[in-house]
């Protein structure tokens, strides 16, 4: 029995120096599998920048080599005459538009009353509940028996105006 209680004391001995000496060679790889992993992490980041570099080079280049192509490029002559035909072609049209546009006035008469169209506009305008410049398009219904103008701006919002 002694000899037994001797023995298994030997043994836990024998486990415990053991589960230490285990314990130290995990804490000796930890160690060097940091520091290989931080050597690894220092090489990839210098490769990354300078992959990232040599990338922002090579665009640069390309953008400076399309940017001088294209200023010797036929087409963007070509392009140039179009845009100053077209700028003609938007003169001509204007200076057309100009001298047949047509005049209007209108006028409402009922009841021995006289309203102009612009004035109804004008007053609808007014009791438009938004800014101006969000008054885009506007409807307006005239009801002459009602001394009443409706109206609908921007497909939205109705009122109503006295004449």
């Amino acid at each position: 029995e002694a000899s037994a209680k001797n023995t298994a004391a030997k043994a836990e001995k024998a486990v415990k120096e053991t589960a230490v000496k285990a314990q130290e060679a995990v804490k000796e790889t930890a160690v060097k599998v940091e520091k290989a992993a931080k050597e690894a992490a220092v090489k990839t980041e210098a490769a990354v920048k300078e992959t990232a570099a040599k990338a922002e080079k090579a665009v640069k280049t390309t953008k400076t080599a399309a940017k001088k192509t294209a200023e010797k490029s036929p087409v963007k002559k070509a392009a140039r005459k179009v845009a100053e035909k077209v700028d003609a072609a938007k003169d001509t049209v204007k200076k057309t538009v100009s001298k047949t546009a047509v005049k209007e006035t209108v006028y409402l008469q009922y009841l021995g009353k006289e309203i102009n169209k612009d004035d109804i506009v004008a007053k609808v305008k007014e009791a438009f509940p938004g800014k101006a410049s969000e008054f885009k398009n506007v409807t307006i219904y005239l009801k002459p028996e009602e001394n009443a103008a409706y109206y609908v701006v921007n497909g939205d919002v109705t009122g109503k105006i006295d004449l």
